[in-house]
């Protein structure tokens, strides 16, 4: 009677999910209901930290099969964009828009995001897999904007020229601005659908969207009159790698946390859940069907 006493305090039976481990429940009797019990879930909360979306019935054990990729996925981002940040800023005499990493941004920022888009595409966590393929491709296009054997500034030199003079030329500064437009518009799509997740997360896309707007502005003058406009142009591109500095530092911060609660270390970095105020139209629908049959 005891030991069945017990096993109703640390475990709820959820009969589409298995059981559910509540808040309380302590590493070794939650080792031990894992070993023990056919199917365990774990806590919304807990999940959106752990993977940066909404819980969601998918077939299968694949979450217990396989490892997280929420975490490579964020590690290629970072190792990217913090460095970038810090050329964009001009720290230590760094410039030339992040050119010298343009292999961190084939092998970091492409590669290991589109491996963590899969992984989440595996595990049918949708929202990630589409945020970590995006910019997974943002990646890969930048560097190949970078790598000279695409031509893609070269292709506006005047014959004749260098084909680092095309860096100059209005058109391809007003060509890539119209890039760096929709990247914004993305991330401020991407800033209104996390709302759904936690505040870490909203605020990396907040401080995104005033991101890629000073990068347009910047090339969007500079296609102006690149020489009038230079100082103008600067201080935007500085403004703009300010603003994903501080991305960086919130990416860093959430990489840590989901990392500490993959081990289950003895505390945790909070990252405000949010879907506790902004709920999903299955939760509103369950409560108005409860309503109705009370």
């Amino acid at each position: 009677m005891a030991d069945q006493h017990v096993n109703q305090d640390v475990r709820e039976k959820d009969f589409e999910n298995g059981y559910h481990l509540d808040s309380n429940t302590d590493p070794e009797t939650a080792l031990r209901k894992i070993q023990t019990s056919g199917s365990i879930s774990i806590s919304p909360e807990l999940f959106e930290k752990i993977y940066l979306s909404p819980q969601n019935k998918v077939a299968g054990e694949l979450r217990k099969t396989f490892g997280n990729p929420t975490p490579l996925a964020l590690g290629g981002f970072l190792l990217s964009l913090t460095p970038l940040s810090c050329d964009l800023m001009g720290w230590r005499g760094a410039g030339g828009n992040g050119a010298a990493s343009t292999g961190v941004y084939f092998f970091f920022g492409g590669l290991l995001m589109i491996l963590g888009s899969l992984g989440e595409f595996i595990l049918g966590n949708t929202f990630p897999f589409i945020v970590f393929g995006t910019f997974g491709a943002f990646w890969l296009a930048y560097a190949a904007t970078l790598q000279p054997f695409y031509n893609a500034y070269g292709a506006y030199a005047a014959e004749g020229q260098p084909a680092s003079e095309g860096l100059m030329e209005p058109g391809f500064n007003a060509s890539f601005g119209f890039f760096l437009v929709f990247m914004g518009v993305l991330c401020f799509l991407y800033m209104i659908l996390a709302l759904r997740t936690n505040l870490v997360f909203f605020l990396i896309f907040l401080f995104l969207v005033p991101a890629f707007s000073l990068l347009t502005a910047a090339f969007w003058h500079l296609a102006e009159d690149p020489v009038a406009n230079a100082a103008k142009a600067n201080k935007e591109i500085i403004a703009a790698g300010a603003c994903t500095f501080v991305v960086d530092m919130l990416g860093w911060y959430i990489f840590m946390a989901i990392l500490l609660a993959s081990l289950d270390f003895p505390f945790q970095l909070p990252v405000v859940d949010l879907s506790r105020f902004v709920k999903g139209a299955s939760d509103i629908r369950k409560k108005k069907e409860q309503n109705l049959s009370a």
